[in-house]
């Protein structure tokens, strides 16, 4: 017969082994589009400010350029993205309107953020309450494998795209995806438009809740050039 101490020590590894398979399983199960989501919301709604680095390439049109910079946020609705290629190029949003200002340039153009159609403009629902899964129509969601260094040892991260349309931007938006951490951190961006353009961004190098002033998001036209009221350019 056997003794209670045995029987106890037979119910804990049969418990043990329940544990592990419940694991086990729920690592291959699939995160759903709507738990991706809400790990991005989680991830910036807990932000006031962050600052990152950003590389973004444009097809279409006959055209391929390649832009880099920084990219500086901050809550309620401002953003300012800094241009190092071309060195001197300007987008900032100061929660009103957006301001894009390319040198060379004599004309500033100045288009109010409700009627802002960039391509720049969807990472405004970072800048508020985020709530992806309201933002983004027919959301799926896929796993990534980023690149590992060879030899490294060490499992690579994991990574997702979470795809869906814009909502509001569907007559010039075919696809727009985002490819986000386990954390929920968005590192990339993908949109595609209607017509075949195909814009590109990396994001590197975040940091989160900077110091920012209310002038970082203010416009100041440079000498020489006016302020007009317009689309803002491709």
């Amino acid at each position: 017969m056997l003794s209670r101490a045995r029987i106890i020590l037979r119910l804990l590894t049969v418990f043990f082994c329940v544990v592990r398979a419940v694991a086990a399983n729920s690592d291959t199960v699939p995160p759903t589009p709507t738990a991706i989501a809400a790990r991005v919301d989680h991830h910036y709604n807990a932000l006031h400010s962050l600052r990152v680095n950003f590389v973004q390439q444009y097809d279409g049109m006959g055209m391929h350029r390649r832009e880099s910079g920084t990219l500086l946020l901050a809550k309620p609705g401002r953003m300012r993205w800094t241009y190092a290629e071309p060195a001197g190029k300007l987008f900032i949003l100061d929660g009103h309107n957006a301001y894009f200002y390319a040198p060379g340039q004599t004309e500033v153009q100045r288009v109010p953020a409700k009627k802002l159609d960039d391509m720049r403009s969807p990472l405004r629902f970072l800048l508020g309450h985020t709530e992806i899964a309201r933002e983004l129509s027919n959301l799926t969601v896929s796993p990534l494998v980023p690149n590992q260094t060879a030899n490294s040892g060490a499992a690579p991260p994991q990574v997702f795209e979470l795809s869906g349309t814009p909502k509001g931007m569907e007559q010039r938006v075919a696809s727009f995806r985002l490819t986000v951490s386990a954390s929920g951190a968005i590192l990339g961006i993908r949109i595609e438009e209607t017509d075949g353009a195909i814009t590109d961004f990396t994001l590197t190098g975040e940091e989160q809740n900077v110091p920012t002033t209310s002038g970082d998001f203010v416009f100041k036209a440079p000498p020489g050039t006016s302020i007009v009221t317009g689309l803002p350019p491709i």
